[in-house]
């Protein structure tokens, strides 16, 4: 068997990975590369392959940079199925349109001013029709039930714990009169958080490739998240002010939901007004609601026995934008939480650049920032920022909280490796940026002393 890493190595954006086995070519991943601006226009328009080659794709969890490609793959011709889990599908189904309704309007701002330069109209990469053509190519298949996808391989999802629905992929292959089992980690979540059961261990591996996005990284306790998370929220409250929450659409915008249900349930959180101001994150958590066998026990018994998880009389889901503007005209104490997660983008500008000079309000960070954006530098103290293209001075408290994150850190990771089973042959260290695979790449030297480890580059190809 052969892979090409055309993706993720290295950074940890764009997931692209090309496995060549029995005459056959599979694709595990096609993420949207998100980084400068012409280099990610490159990278995404042009494949390192022809996608018509292509027999089959396999697809771990829904977030963009695994699945954001997908659409301008058919569109370029691969016909074949693309294999994911149930709630994958239904996730990948709505993250596929926004992001094709996101750079319609981004090639339409580009376009128009290309037009007062004398140049030609840009196109996006692809619209939402061929995002819906490419979900009527998804077959999805429950965890653990194993599936022959090509001569010779079968795949069987395991739960990684991540985001609803994410996968291990375990694939066994049969080559040239041998056997072999490859483990593609995904993005494996923390053990212990809100909603999601732990990642499952894997048996019988042979070759492991395996994320390292805070491989160099330890966080805090979810359980600290919690108690950090309700005491910030009501000091805020509690002096009429209002907690703005950039969260990520897939994923933390339901944890924090959860949580802030779970503590005014407890009582440890006053019934104040809570919005979620983001049509993405309420269709994405009205698919959590219809996949429960993706909880953990305690969030199942509380569907079973209180009712929804991600709803409560006084949590209020926006869809539309006249009813997201009234929300500037807030007086009383509240809570929006509203994506992006980033601040890059998206209705949390409006209500950063509204409430965020206001000394007595809360802007909480619960994920990662990037460098440069604007989260980022918020959180370094920055004050005025330019929001929606006009300097706004911050006055707001400005708090963050590590521990909500979806990836695994590196003690964690280090225990996922511990638990799996086998003799591995081979590690491929991938998805975290240089210096943090390259320290994970090192940490499990000393975990794996009989494997070969190795930090693939960018299109490297290694013959296993």
């Amino acid at each position: 068997m052969r892979i090409h890493f055309h993706g993720a190595t290295r950074t940890t954006t764009g997931s692209m990975y090309l496995l060549e086995v029995n005459g056959q070519r599979l694709l595990l991943e096609c993420g949207l590369y998100q980084g400068r601006r012409e280099e990610s226009i490159t990278r995404n328009c042009c494949f390192p392959f022809d996608p018509k080659t292509l027999d089959a794709a396999i697809l771990s969890h829904a977030h963009i940079d695994h699945c954001g490609n997908f659409p301008n793959l058919c569109k370029q011709g691969f016909a074949g199925n693309i294999y994911s889990t149930f709630a994958t599908r239904d996730l990948a189904s709505i993250m596929l349109e926004d992001s094709a309704s996101i750079q319609q309007a981004d090639a339409q701002f580009v376009s128009k001013k290309r037009a007062k330069q004398g140049k030609p109209p840009v196109q996006p990469l692809y619209s939402a029709t061929d995002a819906e053509r490419a979900i009527r190519q998804f077959v999805a298949i429950n965890y653990d039930r194993p599936m022959p996808i090509a001569d010779g391989v079968t795949v069987t999802f395991k739960d990684a714990g991540h985001i609803l629905g994410s996968a291990q992929v375990v694939l066994d292959v049969r080559e040239g009169g041998r056997k072999f089992r490859w483990l593609f980690s995904g993005d494996i979540g923390r053990p212990g958080q809100d909603i999601l059961r732990d990642a499952q261990p894997v048996e019988n591996v042979d070759f492991l490739q395996i994320e390292s996005t805070y491989g160099n990284r330890v966080h805090s306790s979810p359980v600290d998240a919690r108690d950090e998370l309700c005491q910030l929220v009501a000091d805020t409250v509690n002096r009429g002010g209002k907690v703005i929450i950039p969260a990520f659409s897939v994923g933390r915008t339901q944890q924090i939901v959860y949580a802030l249900n779970q503590l005014t349930d407890a009582g440890r959180l006053p019934s104040v007004p809570i919005y979620v101001d983001s049509p993405l994150s309420t269709n994405a958590t009205e698919i959590f609601r219809l996949h429960p066998e993706c909880f953990d026990e305690a969030t199942y018994a509380f569907l079973r026995e209180k009712g929804n998880p991600f709803g409560m009389t006084n949590l209020t889901y926006i869809r539309d934008v006249a009813h997201s503007m009234k929300l500037n005209e807030l007086k009383e104490a509240a809570i929006i939480i509203s994506a992006s997660g980033m601040a890059e983008a998206g209705r949390v500008l409006h209500h950063l650049k509204n409430h965020g000079g206001d000394p007595v309000n809360l802007i909480l960070f619960v994920g990662y920032c990037a460098e440069h954006t604007l989260g980022a530098q918020i959180l370094a103290g920055r004050s005025p920022v330019n929001i929606l293209g006009e300097p706004h001075a911050i006055r707001a408290r400005v708090a963050k909280i590590d521990a909500f994150s979806g990836h695994a850190d590196r003690n964690e990771l280090s225990a996922y490796v511990k638990s799996l089973t086998g003799h591995i042959k081979q590690t491929f260290v991938i998805h975290g940026e240089e210096e943090s695979a390259l320290a994970f790449g090192e940490t499990l030297k000393h975990l794996l002393p009989k494997s070969e480890v190795t930090v693939p580059v960018l299109h490297q190809a290694i013959e296993v």
